[in-house]
């Protein structure tokens, strides 16, 4: 009885194990075609998408060349303004959101409460509802530079982030917290060295999932955005486009595969930490 449950599990275990590989090889599939379509000349690429670019098909790095160098926008400047604006809107979720959290966990009060219901609700309203009133707003208020686009971040990024903070901040014993006032740390004092330390889990894990949304948002920047003057690399890679509206394939394929690998890169380096805060934040609602 107990060998056949044994071989039951074990079959279990493999076709869950086959299940879930066939479902990673789906999601891996657009990017290796994305990969073999980027050394593929552009007649190729609409002609024999699916081929892998060897001989007549091959267009080696011209592609690559032909991206970066296309236009009068240089795209190391998109480039840029992409991580600039990534950075920056990442910093100021993460300190205004882990205070914020860290605030509404420990006061127990109605103003607190409807406080974490609002931005628990606006995780769940679809960005379209506000788009074009937010469009109006930003230029009203000359929210529409890469240095003050992070503003309009804060307000979207915060939802998710609030509710993890507070999640594990309510795991954390108050007792530390309790202690440090005694020795005479004050609110401030107590969340810079006390607090934000603990946080550190959840930090990186929130860190990482804004990183990987701002960098690869496009409709935000491209409705907010003085496009004049800015561009991200989503934005830059839409403009690619020659005479008559025609769309060179290879090097857009190109310049897409330049702009996934650094998060692709940069997720596969920090998958675990994702884990253990998302772990770390429903330890309590």
């Amino acid at each position: 009885m107990k060998k056949a449950t044994l071989h039951a599990e074990k079959r279990h275990k493999i076709i869950i194990t086959v299940v879930f590989a066939l479902i990673a090889l789906l999601w891996v599939y657009p990017v290796v075609l994305v990969l073999i379509n980027s050394f593929k000349l552009n007649t190729y690429v609409k002609t024999n998408t699916f081929a892998f670019p060897f001989g007549e098909l091959s267009a080696g790095f011209n592609n690559f060349v032909k991206g970066v160098t296309f236009g009068n926008y240089p795209f190391f400047k998109s480039a840029l303004y992409s991580v600039v604006i990534t950075i920056v809107s990442t910093a100021l979720i993460l300190i205004c959101t882990a205070m914020t959290g860290w605030y509404i966990a420990r006061v127990d009060s109605k103003f607190c409460r409807i406080m974490y219901l609002l931005c628990v609700f606006s995780m769940v309203v679809p960005f379209q509802m506000v788009m074009f009133t937010l469009s109006k707003t930003a230029d009203v208020l000359k929210l529409n530079t890469p240095w003050t686009i992070p503003i309009i971040y804060l307000g979207f990024g915060a939802g998710l982030a609030i509710f993890m903070f507070v999640g594990f901040v309510k795991s954390v014993p108050r007792e530390i917290e309790e202690a440090a006032a005694i020795d005479g740390c004050g609110p401030v004092r107590t969340f810079f060295l006390i607090v934000l330390p603990i946080l550190k889990p959840t930090l990186i894990s929130v860190g990482i999932l804004e990183i990987m949304w701002i960098w690869n948002d496009y409709l935000l920047p491209y409705l907010v955005l003085d496009r004049t003057k800015y561009m991200t690399i989503p934005i830059h890679i839409q403009y690619l486009k020659g005479s008559y509206g025609t769309v060179d394939l290879g090097a857009t394929m190109a310049l897409i595969l330049m702009s996934i690998i650094p998060v692709i890169v940069f997720y596969l380096t920090c998958q675990k930490h994702i884990i253990r805060g998302v772990a770390a934040g429903a330890v309590k609602g």
